[in-house]
């Protein structure tokens, strides 16, 4: 092969450098295919990492920090409502995550907002509004559907608490608190995470202590805040105070 000539070689190291990172999360593998297309025709050179799950989330986010994109799916297999977005926003402020969801009621596209997603998606949307959305967050914008009134952009007092302490849980631990949400028990949990319950206990120690919680019934309580459908609390009332009742 003959060597490259110098403005070869510089559009090649171009190209190289000018490639964009996109995590697109959605357990549908046909939609995944999807956002695929709507992102192929937005850049030009792209490295798309897929993740089907909250455990495969995780590790391609650890992995790919820097990534230029994430596309989430609000429920996934060990997920469910606004919790992942909450952990992942917590803890990679600088990656954008546009939400890309069937469930489309402007509640829950405020609330993605108020978790800090760039943008939200309806699934029904056209591909030429998939693409639209995805080319506006690139370009640094906020992108939700036309006639959807953000109003107040802040999170409601209790939610917004659970949100943060979410941010101190490391990877293992808000796996474990997502798995407690879903109502397995620790002997369940080191199950299927191939560990020991003791390891288990001494993550649901430090999960209880950052959350601010005095015990499980209260750890899921909070889970359940964050959910699409999330329990509604009196004014004023913490999820301890509905833990007592």
């Amino acid at each position: 092969m003959a060597p490259l000539l110098p403005h070869e070689q510089l559009k090649q190291d171009t190209t190289l450098t000018n490639q964009s990172t996109f995590i697109v999360a959605d357990d549908h593998p046909l939609f995944r295919e999807a956002l695929i297309h709507a992102i192929g025709n937005c850049v030009d050179a792209a490295e798309i990492i897929e993740a089907d799950s909250l455990d495969t989330l995780q590790v391609v986010v650890e992995a790919n920090p820097e990534a230029d994109l994430l596309l989430l799916d609000l429920n996934m297999p060990g997920v469910s409502g606004f919790s992942a977005l909450a952990y992942i926003r917590s803890n990679h402020e600088s990656l954008p995550t546009v939400i890309v969801s069937a469930m489309d009621d402007p509640a829950v596209i405020r609330r993605s907002i108020q978790h800090g997603a760039s943008g939200f998606i309806p699934k029904s949307s056209a591909i030429s509004t998939l693409e639209e959305g995805i080319r506006a967050v690139l370009d640094g914008e906020v992108w939700i559907p036309e006639g959807i009134d953000l109003q107040d952009d802040r999170l409601d007092s209790e939610e917004a608490k659970i949100a943060s302490a979410l941010s101190s849980l490391t990877p293992h631990q808000f796996r474990v608190l997502m798995m407690l949400g879903e109502g397995l028990l620790n002997k369940q949990i080191a199950y299927q995470l191939g560990v020991s319950e003791a390891t288990i206990k001494a993550h649901m120690t430090a999960v209880l202590r950052k959350m601010g919680v005095n015990n499980r019934t209260q750890a899921v309580l909070a889970v359940e805040r964050l959910r699409i459908n999330a329990p509604s609390l009196l004014p004023g009332e913490s999820v301890s105070d509905a833990a007592s009742q």
